[in-house]
This record gives structure tokens, C-alpha cells and sequence, in this order.
């Protein structure tokens, strides 16, 4: 079968400098593209969750779109995250990118004011559509973040009404509504698993048959997530099999949950993305600064969960990492034992 959109597309971080994510570093940003170019992904998403989305001013967020652009340079291809919660605001965000050549757009749902399924479509979805008619629409279903979702009918309606709508980024986490997709939207259209723990079942089950991931470990291992889903489209469902086992101890690293103590008790602390990737990446000696609150720090409980599955990963599959430290000069044996580098990553005692 022929995919639009086949293979791994890594949902790019977005590097800042400071601790408190003063700034956006495009230097930085320039060293993770060429990271993934090296590791052989199928492409870039610029600016979606992973990338601070929410908390970049809409000049950051289509700067940061753009530059990728400009450092891929035409060697995979570039996805940029332009929804919002707004249809006018992603269609001005939509027309910019679109003004510089980007040719394929990541749409979420809309978040927090939770539009009906045929809202979503209607009046978010379909505008864009329709007025970027050169432009590969996305639609990002993710309603444990949203509060609302795009069914599998509306989504076959909008792939019908609207030709450049030919994929969908699937990470409701839910296998029947992955199939009720593949039912009402038929074979020629193009699921990508959202979940990096879900992507190896997706691929493998034909009533899903999805053609790749948007991933968020690939911005630690693109080499090995890249090799996983080409292996799974060439067939090799063993070799794919192998290197999804190899990598299952970071891909539940997405989300950290610990029980954390209070003067009142103990109560649940969930580290979601991007926070526990870019906590890692930064321990690894990656250039991605810090986060933009209201996204904080680690417990110190979650860091020691982010420290046992990447040191089980180094020490049983080192060569899932070993392209870091030749892309960015780093032992990361060294960094994994030296406490050192474990400073500044949490809450300090009693901060919690």
C-alpha cells in the first residue's frame, strides 16, 4: 500500500535557554534537527505538545516552524503543529507556515472549550481544510488531553469532503476506536500511532494497520524508533519486535507517575510530557534547557524511574543511545552515575 505519511516522525522538543525556559535557543534547536536528520527519521513535528506548544507566543511558535524548515532543509519531511483551541488563530498560524513552503500541518483538537465531534469537524477542521486546499491536514486525536474528540465518523467525513485530509495522528489510546478508524475511513488512509507504546501493536494489527508513529522517544533514540516502524512496514516483525522490547522501558517513560508525600498524606504526582523526555535529555547532556511554567521539575521519586529504565536500556541495548554520544560528545555511562548531573533536574527536599 501506498502512505502519505509512512515511517517515524519525531515530535521535536524545543530547546530554550534558561531554567525557566527564558528563550527559545536556535542553536540548540539546529543541533536536534541535525540529531534526527543523522538518525534516519521519515520526518519533524515542530511545536506540537512535546515542543511547548502551549506556551510559546504565536511569533515563537511560527519562528520555531520555520527554522526547522530551514535546518532540515528539504532532508525528511517537516510537520508543523499549528492548532489551538481557536480556528481563527490556527488559520492565521496555518497561512504563515504555509506562506513559507510548509506542506503538511498538525491539527489538535480543541482544547478546554470542548467542541461536539461535528463542531470539531465543521468548524475547525473543514476551514482549514478547504482553505489550504496544497496543504496535508492532520487531525490529532488526544481527548485525555483535550476534554473532547473527533470521532472515526466525523474524521471519515472530513477524509471524504476534504482530499488533503489522508491521515490522522491516533493517540486516543483506545484499540476500538483505532479500528472503528480504519473501518469508516478505509485502507488508503494513514493512521500514526501517538502513543510510542502503542506503535508496535498498531502496525502489527490489520484491523488497525497503522504506517508509523509521531514519536516522542525517537528525540532520544530516532535511529532505534526509525529502524522499529521500517522494519514493521518491510515485514521484518521480528527485528521490529526486538528493538520494541529494547526500547519499552523508555517508552513508559511518557508519563511518570509517583505517590508523593505531604503534611496530609500521600497524593498521586504525574510527570506528562514533555517533562519527563526533556528531564532525561537534559541529563544525557542534550541541549534543551528547561521548561516554561507552568511545567516545573521532576520529583525526585520520578527521576529515579527516568534513572533505572534508561540505565536498564545502556546497560542491556547500549547501542539505543550510543548515537548521543557521538552527536553530542557526552559519556552517557558517565552522565547515568555521576550525581552530578542529577543537580538542578528535581524539586529540592521539602519543595514539594
Amino acid at each position: 500500500m501506498d502512505h502519505v505519511f509512512p515511517g517515524c516522525y519525531t515530535a521535536l522538543v524545543t530547546p530554550m535557554r534558561g531554567e525557566r525556559g527564558d528563550s527559545v535557543d536556535y542553536e540548540a534547536l539546529q543541533q536536534l534537527v541535525e540529531f534526527q536528520v543523522a538518525g534516519g527519521v521519515s520526518g519533524i513535528l515542530a511545536v506540537g505538545t512535546t515542543g511547548e506548544s502551549a506556551t510559546l507566543n504565536w511569533e515563537e511558535h511560527s519562528e520555531v516552524i520555520l527554522k526547522t524548515d530551514e535546518f532540515v532543509a528539504g532532508r525528511c519531511k517537516v510537520i508543523a503543529g499549528t492548532g489551538s483551541n481557536c480556528t481563527e488563530e490556527t488559520v492565521a498560524s496555518t497561512h504563515h507556515v504555509a506562506e513559507h513552503g510548509i506542506e503538511a500541518v498538525l491539527l489538535v483538537e480543541p482544547y478546554y472549550n470542548g467542541p461536539s465531534s461535528i463542531e470539531i469537524r465543521k468548524e475547525y477542521m473543514e476551514p482549514v481544510a478547504r482553505q489550504f486546499p496544497d496543504l496535508q491536514v492532520i487531525p490529532y486525536v488526544i481527548p485525555g488531553r483535550t476534554g473532547t474528540q473527533l470521532l472515526p465518523e466525523d474524521l471519515a467525513l472530513l477524509h471524504k469532503d476534504c482530499p488533503n485530509v489522508k491521515a490522522v495522528k491516533e493517540a486516543s489510546g483506545q484499540p476500538d476506536n483505532m479500528r472503528r478508524t480504519r473501518e469508516c475511513c478505509g485502507p488508503h488512509f494513514d493512521i500514526l500511532s501517538g502513543d510510542d507504546g502503542l506503535t508496535f501493536n498498531m502496525m502489527t494489527d490489520p484491523t488497525v494497520g497503522a504506517c508509523g508513529v509521531i514519536s516522542v522517544i525517537s528525540n532520544v533514540a530516532p535511529a532505534a524508533v526509525s529502524r522499529m516502524t521500517s522494519a514493521l512496514l518491510e515485514g521484518e516483525v521480528e527485528e521490529a519486535k526486538r528493538l520494541a522490547n529494547a526500547l519499552e522501558p523508555l517508552f513508559n517513560l511518557v508519563t511518570v507517575k509517583t505517590s508523593e508525600d505531604s503534611p496530609w498524606g500521600r497524593r498521586e504526582c504525574k510527570a506528562r510530557n514533555p517533562l519527563p523526555i526533556k528531564t532525561l535529555m537534559r541529563l544525557l547532556g542534550m541541549p534543551v534547557g528547561g521548561l516554561r511554567r507552568p511545567l516545573g521539575k521532576m520529583t525526585a521519586r520520578g527521576l529515579d524511574r527516568v534513572l533505572q529504565a534508561v540505565g536498564h536500556v545502556n546497560k542491556e541495548n547500549p547501542q539505543v543511545l550510543e548515537p548521543i554520544e557521538q552527536a553530542f560528545q557526552v559519556d552517557v555511562e558517565e552522565r547515568l552515575n555521576n550525581p552530578a548531573y542529577r543537580a538542578g533536574l528535581t524539586y529540592a527536599e521539602g519543595e514539594t
